[in-house]
């Protein structure tokens, strides 16, 4: 596994955390769960392209395409 792909979902963790924090403490809650949102929906984005890829390495790894078995 490549540890970029942690570092990466680390750091937008920190940075969805620390404009959390100051956006609940400006009192715009609002904008602060949207901030949560985005954040939460780029690192599934990040993570489904992985898994992506991972099941595409697999395919490739056990042949299902030359086969017919392909889905």
């Amino acid at each position: 596994m490549n540890v970029d792909l942690i570092f990466k979902i680390a750091a937008v963790g920190i940075l969805v955390a620390v404009l959390n924090l100051l956006l609940g403490r400006s009192g715009r809650d609002e904008q602060a769960l949207m901030v949560t949102i985005a954040g939460l929906v780029v690192v599934l984005l990040v993570l489904i392209r992985e898994i992506s890829s991972l099941f595409d390495l697999i395919k490739s790894l056990f042949g299902l395409f030359r086969t017919g078995l392909g889905i």
